[in-house]
């Protein structure tokens, strides 16, 4: 049975193993792994930067982006909901001397404008000064609007301030947008990052990497933050193994996450269905809107626990949480969910009933 907890989990397919053995390989310290450098290359290409850094994590590409747009004691502005806040452990802080302003998500996942306007401080000495914006995008498997986007740059612009995307699932994003739009996902992901001073990108979540997240920038920017990487430990020598993999990923994996979005959807309607009419889930199941490859489910505590145990006892795996009195289920779909391991869910979910 499937893995839904997160599009982190998935294996190398057989065609990116074969890419990763026959990666020629250099030292990355010395910035001549062949096949770094061409995920590098190839990546600021494909998204329109002048030039991109591969580390380890997406943890490190944020907290390295967010330390080359700001200094000790300068103030970014952030979600509360959002990874460089909430999910990385308070790095900016702690590392880099930033401190962040969180502001509330709306429950489209967007900040909103007159509240990031409001978060800009004043030039005064009592204030931390204020250098960067933040966005996810997607969030919780939401799509932050082409124009909005636009809208907080533009504002960003005004006030001379730096932008910063963490887009661990931007090509999620893109293409959700794409498909609306009926353009092309890379031309989309292209203009969508064109609002950003510089991009995280995430490899090993849906595009199905192992390892290793990128930061995409301006040329002296990525500069510092070869430099800042050294400072974190991210470093690595015989990189290429790892960055081949990303390579592969970039070149053919990108279109596929279409597939995920429409499994996805086959999950949620399933859900919502048993929310409807299952003699046990019915009014006691509730599925929030869903746009990509990313669901939650409130389920009510009198079969939280018994649903719960159901699913693991038979391979289903998802994360849960508590959420307002209620047991949040996130389901995540990704390469090595198929059409059939979600039919097989659902099959899984029709049959449960309360023990006794």
């Amino acid at each position: 049975m499937p893995d839904f907890r997160s599009d982190t989990v998935t294996q190398p397919t057989p065609a990116m193993r074969a890419a990763m053995f026959q990666a020629p390989l250099g030292d990355d310290a010395y910035a001549d792994d062949p096949s770094v450098n061409a995920l590098q290359e190839h990546a600021a290409e494909v998204l329109g930067f002048e030039a991109a850094l591969f580390a380890p994590s997406g943890t490190q590409t944020n907290l390295i982006a967010l330390w080359g747009h700001c200094q000790r004691g300068d103030e970014a502005i952030v979600g509360q909901n959002w990874h460089t806040y909430r999910w990385e452990a308070g790095g900016m802080a702690v590392l880099g001397s930033i401190q962040p302003q969180p502001l509330e998500n709306q429950p489209d996942g967007t900040l909103r404008i007159a509240d990031i306007a409001a978060a800009i401080k004043p030039d005064d000495a009592h204030f931390a000064r204020t250098r960067l914006v933040v966005l996810e995008n997607t969030t919780g498997g939401k799509v932050l609007p082409p124009a909005y986007l636009a809208e907080v740059a533009r504002l960003t612009r005004q006030h001379g301030l730096a932008l910063h995307l963490d887009g661990a699932r931007m090509f999620n994003a893109a293409i959700a947008d794409a498909q609306r739009s009926g353009t092309d996902v890379y031309a989309q992901a292209r203009s969508l990052c064109s609002h950003f001073d510089s991009v995280s990108l995430c490899l090993s979540k849906g595009l199905g990497a192992p390892v290793g997240s990128l930061v995409l920038g301006r040329r002296d920017f990525i500069r510092q933050a070869r430099r800042t990487r050294k400072i974190l430990g991210g470093g690595m020598r015989q990189a290429g193994i790892l960055a081949s993999a990303g390579h592969y990923a970039l070149q053919h994996h990108v279109r596929r996450l279409a597939e995920d979005h429409a499994n996805l959807d086959q999950l949620a309607r399933g859900l919502s269905a048993a929310g409807r009419s299952h003699p046990v889930l019915q009014g006691r199941i509730s599925v929030q809107p869903w746009q990509t490859n990313i669901l939650f489910t409130d389920l009510h505590p009198d079969v939280a626990p018994a649903f719960s145990a159901w699913l693991a006892d038979n391979g289903v795996r998802v994360t849960s949480s508590l959420y307002g009195g209620q047991t949040r289920l996130r389901w995540v779909t990704h390469l090595d969910v198929s059409p059939s391991d979600v039919a097989a869910t659902l099959d899984c979910v029709e049959r449960f009933a309360l023990p006794g």
